[in-house]
């Protein structure tokens, strides 16, 4: 990859290189691709030193660093949390250095978290987060996510997010000896687009669960997607809700449940939710809930439609819908 501010990439530098070598005057070659005849010398050296080879770009890094920090104090710092086993403040107060320091050295030598390691033995007790194997259903409808989101209802003219936890004569401070009660985010996703339907529902019953997934499943069908699957965690109203499962049964889908004690077996049901709560719920300081619940209906056309997905190249979920 060409540099930031680089003029030239390979390709035009092969370019100087042959025209040159055609015949063409340095100056010319210059004018044409708005680079100065010492760029042109420089390419056409490197090419006579090193070939195709030498015409890619070289590391930025500098060949002498006076300020950085010496090998010695670095082997030093190695060896002293080798030893005790504590973190850059506490290193840095033992060596005389500076945390920061101390963390940037830790950091390139890419010493792992002390939450990650045994603190009697030092051995690593965490693998890492990150997986290079995506698990994902092959089609879309072979499994939905299902999960319920619990929200703090927001009181007429705002709560404390927008008036601030010390107002005085505000909305804000008045529901704190009342009960405002609680709005529940129903949320179906599907496995493979990544599609998903959320409803704001009083409550997450039986009859509201099932009735839920009865409008999420005709939602899906209304996109193609024949749903055949759905995948909850281990609450009673899914184990043995007397609706839920006739809804279940109608549409002839197979109930699967997370492992106990596993949340992250629907983690795309709970990474959803983080995601809801980051760009709809906590995104801006609503003044009453129905603005927030008017606000849910835009987020999740633009979550569908236009927002770039990581787990889809950077396309959103309708993008895998349509091919």
């Amino acid at each position: 990859m060409a540099h930031a501010n680089a003029r030239t990439n390979v390709f035009a530098r092969r370019l100087i290189v042959e025209r040159v070598a055609a015949g063409w005057p340095a100056a010319h070659v210059a004018e044409q691709l708005g680079v100065s005849r010492a760029t042109v010398y420089k390419w056409v050296r490197r090419y006579a030193e090193g070939g195709d080879a030498a015409l890619g770009d070289r590391s930025s890094r500098p060949r002498r660093m006076p300020t950085r920090t010496p090998k010695w104090v670095e082997q030093r710092v190695l060896a002293a949390r080798r030893r005790r086993r504590r973190g850059a403040v506490a290193l840095a107060s033992e060596l005389g250095l500076n945390p920061s320091t101390v963390g940037r050295i830790l950091a390139r030598h890419a010493v792992p978290h002390l939450a990650a390691i045994d603190p009697i033995t030092g051995e690593p007790v965490r693998g890492s987060r990150c997986s290079p194997h995506r698990y994902e259903h092959r089609t879309p409808g072979s499994m939905i996510h299902v999960d319920v989101k619990k929200l703090g209802r927001i009181p007429a003219g705002g709560g404390w997010r927008l008036h601030g936890r010390e107002a005085k004569v505000s909305v804000a401070n008045r529901h704190k000896k009342t009960k405002i009660g609680y709005d529940y985010v129903h949320t179906a996703i599907d496995d493979h687009t990544r599609l998903a339907y959320s409803e704001v529902l009083a409550d997450e019953k039986d009859h509201t669960c099932a009735a839920f997934l009865h409008r999420a499943l005709a939602w899906f069908a209304a996109h193609n997607i024949r749903v055949r699957r759905v995948l909850t965690d281990n609450a009673l109203v899914y184990r043995r809700g007397t609706d839920w499962g006739w809804v279940c049964t109608a549409w002839s889908i197979k109930r699967r449940f997370t492992k106990p004690g596993c949340p992250w077996t629907n983690g795309k049901a709970e990474r959803f939710n983080r995601t809801l709560l980051n760009e709809w719920a906590y995104a801006r300081p609503w003044t009453s809930n129905t603005s927030r619940r008017r606000g849910l209906d835009r987020f999740l056309h633009h979550y569908n439609t236009q927002r770039g997905h990581s787990a889809l190249g950077g396309r959103p979920p309708i993008s895998r819908l349509a091919a």
